[in-house]
């Protein structure tokens, strides 16, 4: 069975990173990204616009999963993440039974 998260991720490169170097690692992010979304794992993704952010829905069997693939992410030691496990809310409107 699998759950779905909220996760943010906050990007805080070093000051002294070679632009070089960083550029090619958002490169590589960016094809991961799509490999884990190929997967059926990270659902959606948006941008936070006051900083190098995000925000992304992502799917996976556990908490220990969801960390491994997180840890997967070439710019993970870059980042700070908050991770949020979401449950069904009886009153979602995309519910199929809402309750009356």
């Amino acid at each position: 069975m699998s759950k779905e998260f909220l996760v943010r991720i906050d990007l805080s490169p070093p000051p002294d990173v070679d632009e070089g170097e960083l550029s090619r690692l958002r490169q590589q992010e960016a094809l991961r990204a799509r490999e884990l979304a190929s997967q059926g794992v990270l659902l959606r993704l948006w941008r936070s616009s006051s900083n190098w952010g995000n925000w992304g829905l992502w799917r996976c069997a556990s908490k220990d999963e969801l960390m491994r693939l997180l840890g997967s992410l070439p710019l993970r030691p870059m980042m700070a993440i908050e991770i949020h496990d979401l449950a069904p809310h009886p009153s979602d409107p995309a519910c199929e039974n809402p309750p009356s």
